[in-house]
């Protein structure tokens, strides 16, 4: 059972190597009779024998510079340094065609020399073995160019295909690394926010743990998951604000708005929750009052909208730009989605901030 593998693999690899083989050879048969075919009518123009005799001639001389062009094409297999293979295939292609003409000849006339007293006949010969000579190189050459242009088609190809897959190895890889910085960053600052509940003494610090275990449950079999939808997003942000708010019942208050067709769309896992919890963490938790959070998901240009906005102390200068959560969740939209995507932050007036995400709005598969 376990060289069965190995044996489907042989199979398939015959298989295409012959099919491949056959296609090169029936298009090499139809180039090939085609010019006897034309080359046989300019000649029995001024033959005396019929047509289709001239034909046949110009036929088995074609054929058998196809052999030689052929063998000469695999063997020897090794040559010396002088030599090119293309150069012997054509010299092989030259001295091939007078013996196929003789030997067309011969059969034609029942296996006999005796066509060599034929004065008429030996003309015959002579003009299809000069034109063969003088016009088969030029289409050998011709197939040789092609084959070649072909072969570094097929190069082309495979090498683009071979780079397009480690482009998509190293995203994914980097999909990974950034994934894995967000997984402790999230996680730490959820139970550093339940730390400070029960360092308070809080008599809700068991809900609130409850409640932690289990969002937790919910959350962290999504954190290995390359994508995630905006219903899971939603739901993941509605625990989170619900444990927030048992922690701060009286500074935090939250609404969500989102409308239907939206929930089926794929993004990155923890993109609605990164959001949700730098409005807290940076917005409401600074503030003495607290604040709002507000959240809105919505289909707009073949896109999905996402605002979540706050009521709290608004933007502050930092010196770190969009700091690690955000800055991390920009990348890898962009890594998920491409170009296609944007973040932005803008200051809410009297004090506060929104946040405004935009990705490309793409169903997730069943």
């Amino acid at each position: 059972m376990h060289h069965q593998p190995w044996a489907d693999m042989i199979h398939n690899a015959m298989h295409f190597i012959t099919r491949e083989c056959v296609r090169v050879l029936a298009r090499r048969l139809k180039y090939t009779l085609g010019f006897a075919t034309l080359f046989g009518l300019v000649l029995s123009l001024t033959s005396v024998s019929p047509t289709m005799v001239v034909l046949q001639r110009a036929w088995g001389v074609g054929l058998g510079a196809l052999l030689a062009f052929c063998i000469l094409e695999r063997w020897p297999r090794n040559l010396p340094a002088w030599l090119a293979r293309w150069v012997l295939q054509l010299i092989g292609v030259v001295l091939a065609i007078p013996f196929a003409a003789l030997l067309a000849y011969w059969i034609g006339t029942g296996g006999s020399f005796g066509f060599l007293q034929d004065t008429m006949r030996v003309k015959g010969l002579a003009s299809l073995s000069l034109i063969g000579i003088f016009f088969a190189p030029w289409i050998a050459l011709g197939a040789i160019v092609r084959q070649r242009e072909a072969f570094a088609r097929g190069q082309q190809s495979a090498f683009e295909l071979e780079r397009s897959k480690l482009e998509r190895e190293a995203l994914e890889a980097r999909m990974r690394l950034l994934q894995a910085q967000v997984q402790p960053h999230f996680l730490f600052n959820t139970l550093a926010n339940v730390q400070a509940l029960v360092d308070t003494g809080s008599p809700k610090a068991s809900h609130v743990l409850g409640t932690l275990i289990a969002y937790l449950r919910a959350a962290v079999p999504l954190l290995d998951e390359p994508f995630s939808t905006l219903r899971d997003e939603l739901a993941l942000a509605r625990a989170y604000l619900e444990l927030m708010h048992l922690r701060m019942p009286d500074r935090l208050d939250y609404v969500i708005h989102a409308c239907e067709e939206s929930n089926a769309m794929r993004c990155p896992p923890l993109t609605l929750l990164t959001l949700v919890e730098n409005a807290v963490r940076h917005g409401i938790d600074p503030s003495e009052e607290g604040g709002r959070i507000e959240i809105h998901v919505q289909l707009w240009q073949q896109r999905c909208r996402v605002l979540v906005s706050d009521t709290g102390v608004g933007l502050q200068e930092t010196g770190h730009g969009l700091g690690t959560g955000l800055t991390t969740l920009r990348e890898r939209l962009q890594l998920s989605f491409g170009a296609g995507t944007g973040l932005k932050l803008t200051e809410v007036r009297p004090h506060g901030v929104c946040a405004e995400l935009l990705f490309p709005a793409q169903k997730s598969m069943p």
